[in-house]
């Protein structure tokens, strides 16, 4: 057998991903359904706050109904976002991403959404998906540490041999909880949570999450 270079790429054993920020345009989505990208932001700021405040799982379908009511949008716009759930777009690079990575690396979802909704999203980024973990079978919102735990327990890997592709900063907090190693997609360009751990890594777009993750364990194989 050949030695193994020092400069092969060293994956880790497993990525994770954030699904409807982080490979997902749901953004767009959100705010057609509403009617303007105030709205939209408006409401899916509300339905963030109902998803992290509330812990353990409630139906994920009434939050988003609720969040419309609260930020005063009709019945019609939830209708509408589940009528366009599977036209969510995948962002620019992230089926690239996806392909380059299936060879080397377990690849996972950890989101939150329910089982149905979940399952439909995921199948969007036509990839075979090692584990795809939902809020609704974990029990729990992220960034409570169960879902991403559960992902991890299913892959049968350690947090230490994976890393996370976050969407939203509020993962931060759970994967610092976990100690899942995080590259942050931050598309919008949004603040980091206040009390949130830094991301290792962050971008406006997915294009440097590949040599990262290229270069995860590189300390370890030059070791070697």
């Amino acid at each position: 057998m050949e030695p193994t270079s020092t400069s092969a790429p060293a994956y880790p054993r497993a990525v994770l991903f954030d699904l409807l920020t982080a490979l997902l345009d749901s953004w767009t989505v959100w705010n057609a359904a509403a009617g303007s990208e105030e709205q939209g932001r408006a409401w899916r700021a509300r339905y963030l706050q109902l998803t992290y405040g509330c812990g353990a799982y409630e139906p994920y379908e009434e939050l988003v109904r609720r969040a419309a009511r609260d930020t005063g949008l009709p019945a019609s716009a939830p209708v509408a976002l589940e009528d366009n759930w599977n036209r969510l777009p995948p962002w620019d690079g992230a089926r690239e991403l996806l392909g380059a990575l299936r060879p080397h690396c377990k690849l996972a979802v950890v989101t939150n959404c329910s089982r149905r909704l979940g399952t439909r999203a995921a199948a969007l980024m036509g990839i075979d998906w090692d584990v795809v973990v939902t809020s609704e079978e974990a029990g729990f919102y992220k960034p409570d540490p169960r879902p991403y735990r559960m992902a991890l327990e299913r892959l049968g890997v350690q947090a230490r041999d994976a890393a996370f592709v976050a969407g939203s900063g509020y993962d931060m907090f759970g994967t610092a909880a976990v100690g899942l190693r995080t590259f942050w997609h931050n598309r919008v360009g949004l603040a980091l949570p206040q009390g949130a751990t830094a991301p290792e890594a962050q971008a406006a777009t997915l294009e440097p999450a590949l040599p990262w993750l290229q270069s995860f364990n590189a300390g370890a194989a030059a070791s070697r």
